[in-house]
């Protein structure tokens, strides 16, 4: 009888030891492959935002808009003749470029 409670004992000790192996092993390797499924995932959204175009430019018309704007402000200066024909000239060669 002593020699089969040895056995069992035996036994008992392996089976406890794999299972703690074991179940440490697992934990690793879900460490590990949450670890590489993060970089993954980390490396897809560099790739995704690289591949997004880039904002669209200022639109042209608010552009044209703020040039018409200030020919209008030179041309009520030049009518109150606070601005000479040459200046008038020089500022709208400036505005429009």
């Amino acid at each position: 009888m002593p020699g089969l409670l040895r056995g069992v004992a035996r036994t008992a000790v392996v089976a406890g030891t794999a299972t703690a192996v074991s179940n440490r092993v697992s934990r690793r390797q879900q460490g590990r492959w949450a670890q590489q499924e993060a970089q993954q995932q980390y490396q897809y959204q560099q790739q995704y935002q690289e591949q997004q175009p880039p904002p669209p430019p200022a639109a042209p018309a608010d552009e044209m808009t703020s040039k018409i704007d200030q020919l209008k402000q030179l041309g009520d200066l030049k009518a109150q003749g606070v601005l000479t024909e040459a200046e008038f000239e020089a500022q709208k060669a400036r505005i429009l470029g």
